[in-house]
């Protein structure tokens, strides 16, 4: 893919806060890239810099091989979408398509032939002359989206569009998202805190924490493949324990060796361990790698989520076996569900699942109180 926006030593603060630090990226012509952080990690700053709403206080940001830093937004070829859709309650459905071309003074056979051809696109040819103020909340975002859409600007920027809606609408909105993207080719920028999303819509993401970029990659290699204890609890549920790299293929961790898939790092070397819930397999205890007690069991509809002490370290697992609390169970990893991440800044500050309960218990204490 061609590269069509290149950001280059990014750093931006606001009053004296470094909200971005050094942030280097690239996004292509036909990707649906998103930036994906916590609340405060700088994703929305960064997106408002692309559209120009912003500008960077270090750095260069290049469109096409131009320097695009002082550029304003609407000489930039790029449309932005925000959660508040900012519809023009007065016009209709077609209308409010139509007004960036109404604004160019277009002819009005192109209009009717471009602003059809978009309702259409996002299933909405039924509503031309609906009020907007009459629909619903995910039809109210197709019409934001076709408005934006109908220059055909390079790039399509989200600014957490799906935040405002429920569950399953929101879930219906990231298939049609992905749909009309792949169909006008254009690049989509898309900005959200919900890693499901993320996952399920995205070419690319770029996970960011505390300003800076934590990791950039597929869906699959990001959840699969996390660089550091942030990225993988971010990124699902993970337990991440403290292990010890004993040689290649070697690792040690709660008391027990086991072979994994991973090399490269010095011997002895300390590490943090990943194993994803879902890859943890439940054996009767005399023929378990690992055993412990289950302290807790959630059913999730599909599967049940369980809380197992291993030697004070809470594991969770996802299974679909049926287990009580209180019960003695053993545990089973294959090599490949073991994952091997080099200590970081976050280590030991995830993924040992006691943190829940303690929460929980600081809580009702606090409320005790008063």
């Amino acid at each position: 893919m061609n590269k069509l926006i290149e950001l280059k030593n990014i750093s931006k603060a606001f009053d004296g806060e470094p909200v971005l630090e050094n942030i280097s990226l690239d996004i292509h012509d036909n990707e649906f890239i998103t930036l994906l952080g916590p609340s405060g990690c700088g994703k929305t700053t960064l997106l408002r810099m692309i559209g120009g709403f912003e500008y960077p206080d270090q750095g260069d940001i290049l469109f096409m091989g131009e320097r695009m830093n002082d550029t304003p937004p609407h000489k930039r070829n790029v449309n932005t979408v925000f959660q508040k859709y900012a519809l023009f309650p007065h016009l209709n459905v077609f209308e409010n398509v139509a007004f960036p071309l109404r604004e160019k003074k277009v002819p009005k056979a192109e209009i009717q032939q471009k602003v059809t051809e978009m309702l259409d696109l996002v299933m909405l040819g039924s509503f031309a002359k609906r009020s907007a103020t009459s629909l619903s909340g995910g039809q109210q975002q197709r019409v934001a989206i076709a408005r934006a859409l109908i220059n055909h600007p390079k790039v399509l920027l989200l600014d957490e569009p799906l935040g405002a809606l429920d569950l399953k609408l929101r879930k219906d909105m990231q298939q049609e998202l992905k749909k009309i993207q792949q169909s006008t080719g254009i690049t989509f920028v898309f900005v959200t805190h919900d890693q499901e999303e993320a996952l399920s819509m995205s070419d690319t993401i770029v996970v960011l924490n505390e300003g800076k970029i934590q990791q950039i990659g597929t869906p699959i290699d990001i959840y699969n493949e996390p660089k550091n204890a942030f990225v993988a609890d971010f990124i699902g549920e993970s337990n991440i324990i403290d292990g010890i790299m004993l040689e290649n293929y070697k690792v040690s961790f709660s008391g027990h060796t086991f072979d994994c898939l991973d090399n490269g790092f010095a011997t002895r070397e300390p590490v943090d361990v990943v194993v994803r819930p879902e890859d943890v397999d439940i054996v009767p205890e005399v023929l378990g790698m690992l055993s412990g007690v289950v302290t807790q069991v959630t059913f999730m509809g599909v599967h049940n989520e369980i809380i197992v002490d291993i030697e004070g370290f809470k594991w969770m697992i996802q299974t679909t076996e049926s287990v009580d609390v209180g019960e003695r169970i053993g545990i089973s990893l294959d090599p490949d569900a073991i994952h091997i991440m080099k200590k970081s800044k976050y280590s030991g500050m995830f993924g040992d699942y006691s943190s829940y309960s303690n929460e929980l218990d600081e809580l009702a204490e606090a409320g005790g109180e008063e």
